[in-house]
């Protein structure tokens, strides 16, 4: 956050200074103060814009620019005070001391921390984790995980799902079911989260990277075929950041090779190709539900099975490996893959709003599109032919045209209270895996990688919080390039 020091300028300093000002702090406004130091007037990149357009040199005074007639408040005020003073127009608030003198300030952002994601947590399901709490059934026994593995499955119009304790054991648990080991080869996109590499190297496999898609960021049938191998037995496809990977095509690319698919929709719960849900194309498809997740358990994570026998044999592998007839009798060395009644309370609770949830979270997706979509600083991801996303998070790419690097324009949307997130580094660039890049090359996940940033997606946001997040994003570009177009 900005403190109120950093947002004031003697009112004899020039236009060009205050350009340079609200450049560096990400603010669209300042305080113009006295020679004493007491407010004499508030100014903001309106101003200086509309100055400026009226033939106003960026060397005038400051002063000459200033609202004279402005809103401010005692360091006193309560909050009551200040809720109802930031309305209509009002978009902040300096607060000040018995002089006169700026001591803080209050605005939309200032007090208010927008984080990327946020649990929604107003339906069942503290009643139903209370249920549990008092009837005992507190571990992996209880009516919750079984009804949930139902809603999932249901949702999906998958045959079976199996509950499992976290997103990553689930991939894991599905390449063990499946039979993947030593001597295996495992293609996965250079551009996704650790876990879809390393549940490839806990079952002893080889993860093999492929680029991705310049436009989708996903791995098409292109970027498979081109790591393919005799030794080649699965392919993963990740729908990033909530989009869906062209699985028609990689499917009939699968077939003809023998190849088993596991998608891992961790981050595109709800999203689609061809009006087909993404979960259902593959062998098996994993989940996670950590609490950033579309919907949540706290932690946790599923598998859906189209065949029965392989969901019989991962039911078998999450448990120990133990008989489903014969009690204590290991069958295999298993894992203790399970998910907790607790968790499943969770999880039930947020299923029987889902469809609220995912229409929130379209929405989210469409505000953003249309107040960026124009922009020429931003590069949006698209979705594959026929695809339709999910908003886990709202990424995109800094352009070119931004005049500031990723990196500094996240730095700018903090000190306004605004969380964003880097994109995912590409698997071949850290220690853990860059064993496994080989001689290959993945230029546009190394592309997409030093320029994506994800925006606050929770689906708790409100519009007048979306607009906010846009209206300071847009803010801090536009006088990127007003102090670009005036250093000249």
């Amino acid at each position: 956050m900005t403190n109120v020091e950093e947002l004031l300028l003697q009112e004899q300093a020039s236009v060009y200074e205050a350009l340079i000002l609200l450049d560096k702090t990400g603010h669209r406004f300042l305080f113009i103060v006295d020679k004493d130091g007491r407010l004499t007037g508030v100014l903001t990149d309106g101003d200086i814009r509309r100055g400026l357009l009226k033939g106003h040199d960026i060397h005038t005074a400051v002063a000459q620019f200033t609202h004279k007639k402005f809103v401010s408040l005692p360091v006193e005020a309560t909050d009551r005070e200040i809720s109802e003073a930031l309305c209509g127009n009002i978009s902040f608030i300096p607060l000040l001391d018995k002089e006169g003198r700026p001591v803080d300030y209050s605005s939309l952002q200032h007090h208010r921390k927008y984080p990327v994601s946020q649990p929604l947590l107003d339906g069942n399901e503290e009643t139903y984790v209370t249920e549990c709490i008092r009837t005992g059934w507190v571990s992996s026994r209880g009516r919750f995980v079984t009804e949930f593995e139902h809603l999932l499955a249901n949702f999906h119009g998958a045959s079976r799902a199996l509950a499992v304790s976290n997103g990553t054991v689930a991939l894991q648990l599905a390449l063990a079911a499946l039979g993947i080991g030593p001597g295996d080869e495992v293609i996965v996109p250079a551009l996704t989260f650790a876990a879809t590499a390393s549940a490839v190297i806990h079952v002893g496999a080889t993860p093999v990277f492929a680029d991705v898609d310049p436009v989708t960021w996903v791995m098409g049938v292109e970027h498979i075929a081109s790591v393919l191998t005799e030794r080649t037995r699965a392919v993963i496809p990740v729908h990033l950041y909530g989009y869906p990977c062209p699985m028609p095509e990689i499917f009939v690319l699968a077939k003809e090779r023998n190849l088993k698919v596991i998608e891992d929709a961790a981050e595109a719960f709800g999203a689609s190709v061809n009006e087909q849900i993404v979960g259902s194309f593959g062998d098996a498809a994993c989940f996670s539900f950590y609490g950033n997740k579309t919907i949540t358990t706290g932690e946790g994570g599923a598998i859906l099975f189209k065949d029965p026998h392989l969901f019989a044999r991962a039911k078998m592998l999450r448990d120990h490996g133990m008989s489903a007839t014969l009690r204590y009798w290991h069958l295999e060395p298993g894992f203790n893959f399970r998910m907790t009644n607790l968790q499943a309370a969770v999880g039930v609770a947020q299923m029987e709003r889902i469809d609220a949830i995912l229409e929130k979270k379209q929405l989210i997706l469409d505000f953003y599109t249309e107040r960026f979509g124009g922009l020429k600083e931003f590069v949006q991801q698209q979705a594959c032919p026929g695809g339709k996303p999910s908003c886990w998070l709202y990424t995109l790419q800094l352009s070119e045209y931004a005049g500031i690097d990723r990196d500094e324009f996240a730095a700018r949307l903090i000190r306004n209270g605004i969380e964003t997130r880097p994109t995912f580094y590409p698997l071949h660039t850290m220690p853990a895996f860059e064993r496994y890049a080989g001689k290959g090359s993945f230029p546009v996940a190394e592309h997409i990688a030093a320029r994506g940033l994800s925006f606050p997606s929770a689906a708790t946001l409100t519009e007048q919080e979306l607009d906010n997040i846009c209206a300071v994003s847009q803010s801090i570009l536009r006088m990127r390039r007003m102090v670009s177009s005036n250093a000249r």
